[in-house]
């Protein structure tokens, strides 16, 4: 698949043309593409609608209108509607026409209107193009090969062009996550690190072995690979701005390349979606490749704890006690609590050795969260009210929307354990099993 940004203007022939259309707003196509005059007429632009008809003269052969509501968000995705639909027609280009008016509408509470159109315009089309055929031995050719996307000038193509080293890091993140779990093991993940660092400037990557963790004392995290053959790592990258850094900030993501359970065995129904425990581990790694493009000014540290969580007869038992790298002994009541277990000494770790301003971790940690808000939006706890905001605007701005869940002191304290300091989960009448996992990691971020 081929993506090219335009100037607005003469669409060049395509199979499919879309239009995106501001709500409240009126179609705008040009006056080279004839087409019915009832198709223009009382579109409701609302997000996600929809209206097509067969061109009746032009370069193009279907038109298509898609809504955008009022919001980013709904560039991206009307975006990728445009891509999803075209495929769907087995069309071999779809023209992306972004009309001044979208622009407009977004800069009335930002200048860079047309800045965002063109980023998120780009994100879409890519990210719904996208699929993982990496494991297939004849994959195959995707009809649609050329989509031109056109908006309001150089300000447009610029947003464009960041949208699609974002789009770049999103599809290398999902590469990473679709893995089979016997392809993207601790050692490929590691490997993978190391490769995205020698490709990009600025841009340095280490590697924690086990003998290394054990010298560290990080009991906790070996506790959970030791029922594996495959050897646990400890990935470590580092960004380095251009100038002097404003300030430091380290982003954890858990790194299960597949957790069976252990001993606390999961259910056989889907246990091959435990390829996807690292996801939050692909997603630090998906930030770190889009970093240079981005060229913020800040030092970053992406670390990931990376291990398989399986059964033999070295795997830890329930009733086990490690000791984790701060010193902390814990008590491991249910294997399956493992994700939060490897965070421990990787927090521990970056708390001791990073020693940044902020810390964000990212995991696959609870189901439970999905239970209480979906799909669509992540659950966050915050050690402050200023970062809380911060990480809400960041996820309305990006189109991944988190919401803050309660951390209480009572929460923490439900954590402490009977025979070790800690135990990996509360007790059962506390229920809140999101904000148990998030009062375990809490001691010990320092």
């Amino acid at each position: 698949m081929k993506l090219t940004i335009k100037t607005a203007g003469k669409p060049a022939k395509c199979d499919l043309l879309a239009f995106l259309v501001t709500e409240g707003g009126d179609p705008d196509v040009p006056a080279s593409v004839d087409v019915p005059e009832e198709f223009l007429r009382k579109f409701d632009a609302k997000p996600r609608a929809r209206r097509s008809t067969f061109a009746l003269a032009g370069a193009a052969r279907e038109v298509m209108l898609i809504g955008l509501g009022k919001l980013a968000e709904a560039v991206r995705r009307a975006a990728a509607i445009a891509v999803k639909e075209a495929e769907a027609r087995g069309a071999k280009s779809v023209h992306i026409d972004v009309p001044g008016l979208v622009a407009e509408a977004l800069s009335a509470k930002k200048s860079d209107g047309a800045e965002i159109a063109g980023r998120a315009a780009c994100e879409g089309a890519r990210m719904a193009a996208y699929r993982y055929v990496t494991s297939k031995s004849a994959p195959e050719k995707a009809a649609l090969g050329q989509i031109p996307i056109a908006g309001p000038g150089k300000v447009f193509a610029r947003g464009a062009e960041l949208g699609e080293a974002l789009s770049a890091a999103n599809a290398f993140t999902r590469d990473l996550q679709n893995g089979a779990g016997n392809v993207i093991t601790p050692t490929a993940l590691a490997k993978e690190a190391q490769k995205l660092a020698k490709k990009r400037p600025r841009v340095t990557a280490k590697v924690l072995d086990e003998a290394t963790m054990r010298r560290m004392g990080m009991g906790l995290l070996l506790g959970v690979s030791q029922g594996s053959t495959e050897p646990a790592k400890l990935i470590h990258l580092v960004y380095k701005p251009k100038g002097p850094a404003k300030r430091r900030v380290a982003f954890v993501g858990k790194g299960l390349t597949f957790d069976a359970g252990g001993y606390s065995l999961k259910g056989s129904a889907k246990m091959d979606e435990m390829r996807f425990d690292m996801s939050g581990g692909a997603a630090v790694l998906g930030a770190m490749h889009a970093l240079t493009a981005l060229d913020v000014p800040i030092e970053v540290h992406g670390v990931v704890p990376s291990s398989e969580n399986l059964i033999d007869g070295n795997a830890t038992k329930p009733g086990d006690v490690h000791t984790g790298m701060s010193g902390t002994t814990v008590e491991i009541l249910n294997t399956d609590a493992e994700g939060r277990l490897i965070l421990a000494d990787a927090l521990t770790y970056v708390a001791q050795k990073v020693k940044p301003d902020v810390v964000v971790d990212l995991a696959t940690l609870t189901g439970a969260v999905i239970v209480g808000l979906g799909h669509e939006v992540s659950g966050m706890f915050t050690a402050s009210d200023e970062l809380r905001d911060a990480l809400l605007d960041a996820g309305r701005a990006s189109g991944e929307e988190v919401w803050p869940l309660p951390l209480l002191e009572a929460h923490r304290e439900a954590m402490k354990g009977g025979s070790a300091d800690l135990a990996n989960i509360g007790p059962p009448s506390l229920g809140a099993g999101p904000s148990q996992g998030a009062a375990f990691l809490s001691h010990f971020v320092g």
